[in-house]
């Protein structure tokens, strides 16, 4: 469960004094998927490719011109390229894109293009001459305002974290994590200035206290947020400072009680969530909130993302107006879809779930959306916490969490798919996806429903038998390969063990067995790059160097489908996004190199130019 997600924060978020600037709407507007163009180019496509079955039906510019008058025609930009990967099986190469508007006309060649056009006006455009095209990148599940909100901290973390700005370069032990704490303190001019770092985890850092931070400062405020954003590590000062005493945590829930520790400064799960009212103002001002939205926008653009998608964003109007504020304006570089978080409204409104839902849909404005008839629902706890639900006990001093109680879950879930909708589900251990399944079964039984296309996310750990289970009941994946590259190495010793840890993520069994899945980043829980997570997918390698699970690698035209086309069956826009196909809306990204004929190993190192947003033309270093 990410923070925002919490109904505690939704309440503490009401407290917080948002100026009318970032939580008014932007006024301007752009209608999606209501743009009319003129006929497009090419047979009709009928051809499957994998399970992301994109169909469009075509004509040719000649049959348009053959009956309006080609000098009241408006004119057509063809772009050239070195390569086009179409990932459309009637043309699944070319050399040139035909767009008018937002939309894409016709593929193939400038000859063919211009030939096809008859007398339309058309203009050749060899902007894209030297690069290669690709479907526009989908981020398929991320969390634009968590991700804000911890790129805007001071990043200590295990890993690198590439941004616009420049690369933050990971702290890979204890001692050279503290020395970054004590120099990013040092770097603070003003005395009373609250440091908040993100990314520290006790796997790689070691155990910190409370006293750890004293020793560090004594007068500043110091708040330390996990990586796995359910933790905090508060010092005397910043306790002393929010209020956060005996007495507060003597009127906590007893559960809450449980999962905080005062003396050692240390509050996790139900604790964090406890304290989240008075830890909120620090690290969510207006300011850190704006700052925060923009940097997304930026970061996910200069990784060639074109549409990106938050499963389960809070239930809080306020803030979906402040994300509207940054994210909706015509000129924002991606289109955000955000599905809502059927946990909160189930469990706020039990009997009316449904209907309740349905309100939330005006909550988009603009390039925000809420993605009508679909909903998220959750399971167990977090994996950077090694807190999932495993059928085997894991290793090492570590418990599992619900994060809903399995009779909610099967409760909601048996509402939602009753009406129809589909159901995106946060899973992470093995016992978690059987209760899944176990939903998702007594639904087709109950009920029996085609293409329901019922997700489940993350796919952290699985058995091989759960695999056909999967495949057999029709429901999809979205996979996190980050999970295998950054923690396999360390599970394999403390938590998982070394088959588990390895074995996380089986996407080269979910292929095997015609599974259709895609790829996502949950940022900030793994870099929002489509290049990089598609690296860690074909290559899974860990930060030790070695390959964890050699059996579940995946090639790379099916790394890349991932994370444009299948990407887009997940979320049920095939029909618009995923491919360059004539018809669909014009989501292209530009890169330096081909992605299915390089070398694997340099699949992260490919250079994004930039992108082509709904027949935006917008290359990164504007």
């Amino acid at each position: 469960m990410c923070l925002v997600c919490h109904p505690a924060f939704a309440e503490a978020l009401r407290t917080l004094d948002i100026p009318a600037a970032l939580s008014s709407p932007n006024p301007s507007r752009r209608r999606f998927l209501k743009t009319a163009t003129a006929a497009t180019a090419g047979e009709l496509v009928c051809e499957a490719i994998g399970s992301g079955a994109a169909r469009a039906q075509a004509r040719s510019f000649q049959d348009i011109v053959d009956q309006l008058d080609p000098r009241k025609l408006p004119r057509v930009t063809i772009y050239r390229a070195k390569e086009i990967v179409t990932l459309d099986p009637a043309k699944p190469t070319a050399t040139a894109v035909a767009i008018l508007g937002d939309r894409i006309q016709a593929v193939g060649t400038v000859d063919e293009l211009q030939a096809a056009a008859g007398g339309q006006p058309t203009t050749v455009d060899d902007t894209f001459a030297g690069k290669v095209v690709v479907p526009g990148f989908i981020a398929q599940h991320d969390h634009p305002l968590l991700s804000g909100l911890t790129m805007k901290t001071v990043i200590i973390a295990s890993e690198d974290w590439v941004l616009p700005s420049g690369t933050v370069p990971a702290a890979r032990n204890g001692a050279e994590y503290r020395r970054r704490l004590a120099a990013a303190n040092a770097a603070l001019a003003n005395p009373q200035e609250v440091l908040v770092t993100w990314g520290y985890h006790d796997g790689f850092h070691g155990a910190l206290s409370r006293a750890d931070l004293d020793a560090i400062s004594s007068t500043r405020p110091i708040v330390v947020w996990h990586r796995s954003a359910h933790e905090f590590i508060l010092n005397s000062p910043a306790l002393r400072q929010l209020g956060i005493d005996a007495a507060y945590v003597a009127k906590m829930p007893e559960a809450a009680q449980k999962q905080s520790n005062l003396e050692q400064g240390h509050f996790w799960e139900g604790g964090m969530f406890a304290v989240i009212p008075r830890v909120l103002p620090v690290i969510a001002t207006p300011e850190r909130m704006r700052g925060g939205l923009e940097f997304v926008a930026r970061y996910f653009h200069a990784n060639g993302v074109t549409l990106g998608c938050e499963p389960g964003g809070l239930y809080s109007r306020q803030l979906q107006d402040a994300q509207n504020a940054v994210l909706s304006g015509a000129q924002s570089p991606l289109r955000f879809y955000f599905i809502p978080d059927g946990k909160s409204l189930y469990a706020t409104f039990p009997d009316t779930a449904i209907g309740e839902t349905e309100k939330v849909l005006g909550w988009g404005q603009g390039m925000t959306v809420m993605m009508p008839r679909a909903i998220k629902l959750f399971t167990d706890g977090a994996i950077y916490s090694l807190a999932m639900q495993l059928r085997d006990p894991p290793l090492g001093n570590h418990r599992g969490e619900w994060i809903v109680p399995p009779e909610d879950f099967a409760g909601a879930f048996r509402i939602y798919w009753d009406a129809g909708y589909q159901i995106h589900i946060h899973v992470i251990g093995d016992a978690a996806l059987d209760l899944a399944l176990d939903a998702l079964e007594a639904g087709q039984r109950r009920r029996p429903r085609h293409d329901h296309r019922t997700v489940i996310a993350h796919f952290a750990v699985s058995r091989p038998d759960q695999t056909a289970r999967i495949k057999r009941l029709g429901a999809i994946v979205s996979g996190n390969p980050y999970y295998v590259t950054a923690l396999a190495d360390l599970y394999g010793t403390d938590g998982l063990g070394p088959a588990r840890a390895d074995n996380m993520v089986r996407l080269g069994d979910a292929e095997r067995a015609g599974i259709s899945f895609s790829l996502h980043s949950d940022m900030p829980m793994a870099p929002g790059q489509p290049l990089f997570l598609m690296h860690c997918a074909v290559n899974r390698t860990t930060v030790s160097g070695r390959v964890a699970g050699p059996d579940q690698r995946i090639g790379r035209l099916a790394a890349l489908k991932a994370v444009t086309l299948d990407a887009a069956y997940s979320l049920r826009l095939e029909n618009e996004v995923g491919s360059i196909t004539p018809g669909k809306l014009a989501n292209l990204t530009i890169l330096g190199d081909n992605p299915l004929t390089v070398d694997p190993a340099k699949l992260k190192d490919i250079a994004v130019w930039g992108t082509v947003q709904e027949g935006r033309v917008l290359p990164v270093s504007s």
